[in-house]
């Protein structure tokens, strides 16, 4: 992909031209080349990977330090896509100077190009700070998986209490964030918030009425078979065709057909 790099100022102008943004989930050099080859506006190191990369049942366990590893394998490998990484859990929480401080880690240490935080009025001190300390943040509202325990499950947000999730939205836009996440909630809950919002919305989960859509990228190519969320559209079943090609191969070397006369030196 060639071009400039694209900018928090180009997804606002996306937003009022009505051009979609399209967000897609890395956590190596070789899946981050490929999406900025394919033409992708942003890559979101985001914490599933402790759930895509890590194996484990919630992204609770993942570090600052897990962030800042795969954010700086990402950005380099990324030469157009914006690059956003994920605070984990109780990287912000515990007070704004921590949040700060440990954006501003994630920042330096990665060449990421904003960092993305879960909460909405309860962060909104956190995002304000941030966003003074003259870092770009990504909100995200609705279903926040750092808050699981909290919920006591995955289920849709903001069925019962709309105007709770639409608060956080408004709170997390007044605090200065350049855009927000909007996961699973009701269709028409999300294409409120983005009616009433400035910023840009990206959904997950959450319809086809915000201003863009972000997926895991394993989840969109049928790799994570551990989980299946029902809004994930699979564009490629590619688990069948790698355990395929790894029991060709541990058969070919069983049997003695590789390597061949061709694979081999004289």
């Amino acid at each position: 992909m060639t071009g400039k790099r694209i900018t928090v100022t180009d997804f606002a102008k996306m937003k009022a031209e009505g051009k979609r943004i399209t967000v897609l989930t890395a956590y190596d050099a070789l899946t981050a080349m490929l999406l900025d080859e394919a033409g992708i506006d942003m890559i979101l190191v985001g914490d599933s990977l402790g759930n895509v990369f890590q194996g484990r049942d919630t992204t609770l366990p993942v570090t600052l330090d897990n962030m800042i590893y795969h954010g700086e394998i990402v950005s380099r490998a990324a030469k157009h896509a914006f690059v956003t990484v994920d605070m984990p859990f109780m990287s912000f929480q515990v007070s704004v100077e921590e949040a700060v401080r440990n954006a501003g880690e994630i920042m330096k240490k990665t060449g990421c190009h904003a960092v993305k935080l879960e909460g909405g009025k309860v962060s909104a001190r956190q995002i304000e700070g941030i966003v003074t300390a003259g870092i770009p943040v990504m909100g995200h509202v609705g279903l926040t998986p750092q808050s699981i325990h909290v919920f006591g499950g995955y289920g849709v947000r903001g069925k019962h209490n709309p105007e709770a999730v639409i608060d956080d939205a408004l709170a997390v836009q007044a605090a200065g964030a350049f855009a927000i996440v909007l996961e699973k909630m009701p269709r028409s809950l999300s294409k409120q918030i983005t009616e009433k919002l400035d910023i840009p919305t990206i959904g997950i989960g959450a319809g086809n009425g915000c201003d863009g859509q972000v997926l895991v990228t394993e989840d969109l190519l049928g790799l994570f078979s551990k989980f299946k969320p029902s809004f994930a559209r699979r564009y490629a079943n590619l688990a069948d065709t790698i355990s395929a090609a790894f029991k060709n191969y541990i058969d070919d070397t069983r049997d003695g057909s590789f390597p061949d006369e061709s694979e081999s030196y004289d």
